[in-house]
């Protein structure tokens, strides 16, 4: 069995270990090894956040919470399972921005009624 050394420690471990028995790093294996480091799905983390502060924030939670969920899927082996909350967090993201467009929108026509209309004020009774 052939050694993986750590880039933080230096500590040597097993081909086959996800973290370094050292340290605690996440260990990355070399792409010509079939590892259990070698799996790359996207977790959408950093998207997930930006569309939940910028787009919408009650369908954005989910797409945070399901790309939480990647990560620690990949570390457990649950490769199926990373993928499928890596597909979940990108169909809530997609969820979240196009709602927060369409509520974007929405407003943006509020204001242009309201400023092409003077007398909406009489109408609502001020």
């Amino acid at each position: 069995m052939a050694e993986l050394y750590c880039a933080r420690c230096g500590a040597a471990n097993d081909d086959n270990a996800f973290k370094c028995v050292g340290c605690g790093q996440k260990l990355f294996h070399p792409p010509d090894q079939s590892g259990p480091g070698v799996v790359n799905i996207a977790s959408y983390l950093v998207l997930s956040i930006i569309v939940t502060v910028l787009c919408c924030m009650p369908l954005g939670i989910p797409a945070i919470i399901y790309a939480a969920r990647v990560d620690p899927k990949i570390a457990g082996g649950d490769i199926d399972g990373a993928k499928e909350s890596s597909r979940k967090a990108m169909i809530w993201i997609w969820i979240a921005f196009v709602v927060g467009l369409i509520v974007l929108i929405a407003y943006v026509v509020f204001l242009f009624l309201a400023a092409s209309m003077p007398n909406l004020g009489g109408l609502l009774g001020e």
